[in-house]
Formats: C-alpha cells, structure tokens, sequence
C-alpha cells in the first residue's frame, strides 16, 4: 500500500469542488459492524461523537477518536481527534495533521477496523451473489455490468488477475443469458497446439493421422449456449483468424471439410494479460480484441477488496470443512491478524486466501493471532503492512532468537534498539496490548515493556500484562498507546 498523502486542513469548511459520497464500513470486530454513508458532513469516529454518527462502542476507541471530512483540495481526508490510542491508516500510524483517503483505506481506531469506500450507485438485479459475493462497491459496479450484459449475445472479455474468479462471472453471464443450450469452458492454455484447431471447430474422418471418426468440436457442443474461452491470450497467432470468422459470421469449418456448419453460440473469454500490450507487439489480432470486447468486464484483485477479505476468510473456511464433511465456525482472528491479512497484497487473490485458510484449518488453530500467521503471509506483506503487524511469523522467530539471546547474557549492545514512540504504538497495537507480545517481539523481558510505557508518556496495563486491561474514567481501554 502507497504511503498516506497529507491532507490540508485549511478552508474545510470552504470546499472548491463538489464532494462525493463515501462510504465507512466497520469490518471487525465483526459483532460491531455497521456501514455509514456520508458526502460533505464531518463524521466523527468515536464511542460518543458529537455530530450524530453512528457510535463505535468498544472499550479501544475514545470518545471522539479521529474525524472524517471533505477537504478543501476535493478528497475525503481522516485526522486524528486527540485519542489514547492512535490512528493507523493502511497499516501507518497517522504522524501528520491528516491524510488523504482513497478507495478502500482501511482505518484502525484501537482494535477497530474501518475500511473507506466510494460508494457504488448500483448493483446487479438478479445476479447470484453466492457466485459473485462482496460488499464492497467494486463487487456491486461489477454485478451490475454483468446484469446489463448478460441478455445481450455480443461477445465479452473479462479481465481479471488470475484467482479473482473469471469463471463465475462467466457462470451468471450464461445463467442470466437465458439461452437454452449448455456453458462449455475451455482453458486456452490447456488445448494441444497441433489439434487446437480441431479440438475447437472439429473435423471429419480422416482428416489427419488419428482422426478415427468425426468430431463436432467445442463450438458445436456449444450451439445454443456459452462457449467460455478461458486464458484467451494463449491462442496461437494463427488460429486467431479462423476464430474472429467464427465471432463475425456465426459458422464453423470443421478440420477436413470444405462445408461450413453454422452455429448459435455467445462467446465469452477471459484473460490475466494486458491484450492492448499484446496487440502492440504483434502478439494478439486488433481486429479480434475488438470483437471479444463488445463488453469488457472487469474483476477487481482481492487488494482491491479489502472491505470482504475477511467475509471471504469465513466463506473459505467453512468450504474447507465442508468438503471434509464438517461444519466449524470460523476461528477467532485477533487483532495483529487482521492487521495483517488485510495488508498484505494478495498477489495470488483467492487462491492465496485459500491457501491461508488451508494451512489454519489444516493445523486445527481456532484462535489466530499474528504469530499463527505463516512465514510467506509476513514476507509478502507491503512496509505499510509491516508496521501494522509487525508480528509475522519470521519477526517472531527473529524477535524469539533475540531473546534467548539476551537471556543467555549478551552485551547490552548486542539488543535490539530502542524503539520509537511510534515504532512501540505500532507494535503495541498489532499485538492488541498484550504485555508478552510485544516483549516477545522487541526480544526484551516484560519489565523491559513496562519501562518504555513509562517512557513514552503510556498507561501499563491493569490486568496481568497480557491485555486484558482495565478501564479508567473516560472508558478507554487502560493500555493506553
């Protein structure tokens, strides 16, 4: 994630442009959320704001614990309100006066997760969302294009990184389409190159060595229906011709034949590449991109959706046991986990959150903080990310290796620095006040801790030091950082 860009907060109340809508969804913890929609008012984030928003009842939030406006320059900007715990923006702690917002920012107000977004001004009438699931406005933009999409027998292209779910929205373009014949997929990387031509629009008897009897290819399996041509950059060079003749012309010339057999097939293809690039380097046929793009549509990555990854967590997991003939709620994700899971990149989409789930699931963890989080979660996670949760499994065998370190006697120059004000609220936050974490993490004893609280102008825990804290007065959470 980009680091947070400061915001004015000169002339707020003087705003050249018009503002737009947002939109605030609280995301965990998950028996607190709520959605907030908004436009030019100030929202006050807080357990008692004193503007009318929604109240953040949670023993980690202040009072009046950061606000949310239109700034002057025309973008919705966040500032923290003066709160004991801070603000973090996409894994940042917030130093400056403010920070601009941008669609799907995710705020942490204490252990509260906030993620901001653009709101979409429609959604998808009748489109399945157990197929194409999400909260998040891009999910909601995307929905819509397929309902506006799905009647018309135009070619599509949906584009999209691989492990965001192409072939679904290939699923409720054909279930929406209405057409009575069959959905017929096809991974373009999978066909032989030397019978794609056949495997495609079939052959006749004898038409090579091998060709035993006729075949009707996968257009005509497909007749009346959807053909889905997955991975549509794959398809030779040479094959794209006879291909577009199929897409302008609606007839087939099967391998051997000098008859053409018409066919009424909507021809839907996917893609992971850049076809523009493609075109430009005499890779893929402009004529063709043309025709397959009547409508294009695009998958939002999973980055890009941080507002359902932990919907998607769930759903995931309870798939996982499914199939393994076992209904198990989903674990408990502390703090420092969600921390992490939301910043990291993703890269791999679904398939890497499913990956994550797999290995939980697999080792039987039901209660997930950051140190239960595999090494290449941490390692793949951005620097925004890292300051965030800053507990990835590889810092805690770091931080671990330190310890025993200083344990064994080291020289006192041998550990770790002292950290920063900003450096212990970061850590302090993502291992949700626990005393041991954190001392866990910075490779020093507990006492250690509650010397650099004492330092930092912080409040030492209540409880026994591993986050469980009493409260004070103002009803804030009594490991103030």
């Amino acid at each position: 994630m980009a680091e947070p860009q400061t915001a004015s907060l000169v002339g707020v109340d003087r705003p050249t442009t018009r503002p737009r809508p947002g939109l605030l969804r609280v995301i965990y913890p998950r028996d607190l959320r709520w959605e907030h929609r908004f436009s030019a008012e100030p929202v006050t984030l807080g357990r008692q704001p004193d503007d009318g928003s929604p109240p953040l009842h949670h023993a980690t939030v202040s009072r009046q614990h950061a606000q949310v406006w239109w700034d002057v320059h025309g973008h919705h900007a966040v500032r923290d309100a003066g709160s004991r715990h801070g603000t973090l923006i996409d894994g940042a702690l917030l130093g400056g006066p403010s920070a601009i917002l941008r669609d799907g920012s995710v705020l942490r107000l204490g252990d509260v997760f906030v993620v901001y977004e653009q709101p979409a001004d429609e959604d998808g009438d009748g489109v399945d969302r157990d197929n194409l699931p999400g909260r998040a406005p891009a999910m909601a933009r995307l929905r819509a294009k397929v309902a506006r999409a799905a009647p018309d027998p135009s070619p599509a292209l949906i584009v999209g990184d691989t492990g965001t779910g192409k072939e679904w929205v290939a699923t409720e373009l054909h279930r929406l389409s209405r057409r009575a014949g069959p959905l017929v997929a096809v991974n373009c990387a999978t066909l032989t190159r030397e019978l794609v031509e056949s495997q495609l629009f079939g052959h006749v008897k004898g038409a090579f060595t091998g060709a035993a009897a006729d075949a009707e290819g996968l257009f005509r399996q497909a007749d009346g229906g959807t053909l889905f041509l997955d991975e549509i950059g794959e398809l030779p060079l040479a094959l794209q011709p006879k291909l577009l003749r199929v897409v302008q012309d609606g007839v087939v010339q099967p391998v051997g034949s000098s008859r053409s057999v018409g066919v009424d097939v909507r021809l839907v293809a996917a893609t992971n590449r850049e076809l523009g690039a493609a075109v430009d380097v005499g890779g893929f046929r402009r004529d063709l991109l043309a025709r397959l793009s009547k409508w294009e549509l695009t998958l939002p990555p999973l980055a890009a959706r941080r507002g359902d990854l932990l919907d998607w967590f769930e759903r995931l997991w309870q798939a996982w046991h499914r199939q393994r003939g076992a209904a198990t709620p989903a674990p408990a994700l502390l703090p420092g986990a969600v921390a992490a899971i939301l910043g990291a990149p993703w890269r791999d989409n679904l398939r890497g959150l499913d990956r994550l789930v797999h290995e939980l699931a697999g080792a039987g963890i039901r209660t997930v903080d950051s140190i239960e989080l595999p090494p290449w979660l941490g390692s793949a996670a951005g620097p925004a990310a890292t300051a965030s949760a800053q507990a990835g499994a590889a810092a805690e065998a770091r931080a671990g290796a330190t310890a025993a370190s200083a344990r064994a006697g080291a020289a006192a120059t041998a550990r770790p620095p002292v950290p920063t004000r900003e450096e212990f609220v970061a850590a302090w936050q993502a291992h949700g006040g626990s005393v041991r974490a954190v001392a866990r993490h910075f490779g020093r004893d507990r006492r250690q801790i509650y010397r650099w609280l004492a330092v930092h102008g912080l409040r030492a825990p209540d409880g026994d030091g591993d986050g469980d804290a009493g409260s004070d007065g103002d009803g804030d959470r009594g490991d103030d950082a």
